[in-house]
């Protein structure tokens, strides 16, 4: 089951706009129909691809005749279709959702999207994954007469072909370390290769690099509109004739589709998981079922808080982050993930040491650009019908990891007294301070007649009352500790004869230390 809400979303990640409101939540989609001007009587289906139809307007109404729920039209320039005019009104009117696509974007590439979305959906949720990339690269190699290696925007390795008799030492070093050298991706950036294949559709040649232990390259951008996907690479003592070079970029072109789809299908599984594991650390699910489908043993599990953000932005790292802890397919990964608004909640299999739960947060966040501020908070281990109270002790620690990121990842097991008076301290502070209390009278004081009552009484305090060990925290001498009790007593009215005003004061110092 694929929502029509889901084609939108994913749709408008290359470039397709919604022209009018979001459909329903709830919109179900089952099928493809593609306009055939041929035939008088269009196919009904849920989705209409309007192919050789410019007109918003026309492609409306043969949705209305189609009875489709949504009109895919790829108008002849970028922003062709006016939200006011007549054609997104009558698609308010009939209930249709009227989706324009940006020209860059071709046809067959919309409709692998939409194809391998609604008519693949059922089948990946139920554990499908990617087609066999390994087995493209043998065919594009077979046809332009030589290896080749596809490789994602970060020069990490994809996938590769066979014919390793031909291979060079780079192209090894490229596979056994599942990426490109770092010297030869040095080198690629100074002669400008990377940036042509960001920028332009065009195979470029690259020479031999003999001290780099390359051959001759011939490269080509995998590239959907205008999102570079990765590239393409194949093994060529000289430039590759007319003939060869087009079907270097056909292959590209495919490996673009394959890719689209693959990311389709790992967006499909990631909606299903993220949902589940919502369900379950909501507690709406039953944790047997939960175990069932989502995979999990019945071990103890904690629960990971995680939000990463730049000074800028709070969202886009967040969702790398997801993007990271989401990656791979079957059960290949340890843990199950979801996303709420800026936090992604990940239940990992770990027992009492929290040390693998902080490994998976180096490991996850470990590519994310270097001014991303990572925040991370771990729940104690508990069974799958405790999960949910395991998330709520993961937000806790994430907020005090907030409080101090310079520390490593808070685990709520290891820091419940900080978790504890830090909650203390922000319940104190989420009211009016009391403006005549002793710690607002001692602040005061100290502020005007450059005294340190405040300061003492927490050493003080800290010391359960002994002077000797208070007064080897301040560095003074005891007598100095018992003096400044003394004053500061006729400051302000202390009571540190009654426990429960000890307790009060020593949150409302936390309170006023950290200015909150």
């Amino acid at each position: 089951m694929v929502l029509l809400d889901r084609l939108v979303t994913i749709l408008g990640t290359y470039g397709t706009r919604l022209v009018g409101p979001r459909p329903a939540p709830d919109t179900v989609l089952r099928g493809v129909a593609v306009h055939d001007p041929a035939d008088p009587g269009p196919e009904e289906a849920d989705v209409l691809l309007a192919v050789g139809v410019q007109d918003p307007l026309t492609a409306v109404e043969l949705a209305e005749r189609s009875r489709a729920l949504a009109v895919v039209v790829r108008t002849a320039r970028e922003g062709g279709v006016d939200p006011r005019g007549e054609a997104a009104a009558r698609a308010r009117r009939a209930g249709v959702s009227l989706l324009a696509v940006d020209p860059s974007v071709s046809w067959g590439q919309v409709a692998g999207v939409v194809y391998g979305l609604v008519l693949e959906g059922g089948e990946t949720e139920a554990g499908r994954g990617p087609a066999d990339l390994p087995a493209l690269a043998d065919t594009i190699a077979a046809r332009v007469g030589g290896p080749v290696t596809i490789e994602d925007p970060r020069l990490r390795l994809l996938a590769y072909s066979g014919r390793q008799t031909e291979a060079d030492r780079a192209r090894w070093d490229t596979i056994l370390g599942r990426g490109v050298p770092e010297a030869l991706q040095h080198r690629l950036e100074a002669t400008g290769v990377i940036g042509h294949l960001a920028s332009s559709a065009e195979p470029v040649f690259l020479p031999p690099e003999p001290e780099l232990g390359m051959g001759g390259r011939t490269a080509v951008a995998v590239r959907v509109g205008r999102e570079f996907l990765g590239s393409l690479w194949a093994v060529c003592d000289g430039p590759l004739d007319a003939e060869r070079s087009a079907l270097l970029a056909e292959g590209a072109r495919t490996v673009a589709l394959h890719l689209l789809r693959t990311r389709v299908s790992a967006d499909l599984e990631r909606q299903v998981e993220s949902d589940l594991v919502s369900r379950l650390l909501e507690g709406a699910m039953d944790p047997t079922e939960a175990a069932g489908r989502l995979g999990l043993a019945a071990t103890p599990h904690r629960v990971i808080a995680l939000q990463a953000h730049t000074p800028d932005e709070r969202h886009a790292a967040t969702l790398m982050a997801f993007e990271r802890a989401t990656t791979g397919f079957g059960w290949s990964r340890p843990g199950r993930s979801t996303v709420f608004g800026s936090t992604v909640y990940t239940v990992l299999p770990c027992g009492a040491d929290p040390s693998p739960a902080r490994e998976w947060v180096a490991e996850t966040t470990r590519t994310l650009p270097g001014h991303v501020v990572v925040n991370a908070g771990i729940g104690a281990p508990a069974d799958l019908a405790g999960l949910s109270a395991s998330r709520r002790e993961a937000d806790e620690s994430l907020t005090l990891h907030a409080a101090r990121p310079e520390a490593a990842a808070v685990a709520y097991d290891e820091s419940w007294d900080d978790v504890l008076i830090h909650r203390l301290r922000m319940a104190s502070a989420s009211g009016r301070r009391p403006a005549d209390g002793p710690v607002a009278v001692l602040s005061r004081h100290d502020a005007e007649h450059g005294t340190r009552y405040t300061s003492t009484l927490r050493a003080w305090l800290r010391a359960q009352g002994d002077p000797n060990a208070a007064a080897a925290e301040l560095e003074v001498h005891p007598n100095t500790v018992r003096h400044r009790m003394r004053r500061m007593a006729e400051v302000a009215p202390l009571g540190l004869d009654q426990p429960s005003m000890r307790l009060a004061l020593a949150i409302a110092l936390e309170t006023y230390d950290r200015g909150e």
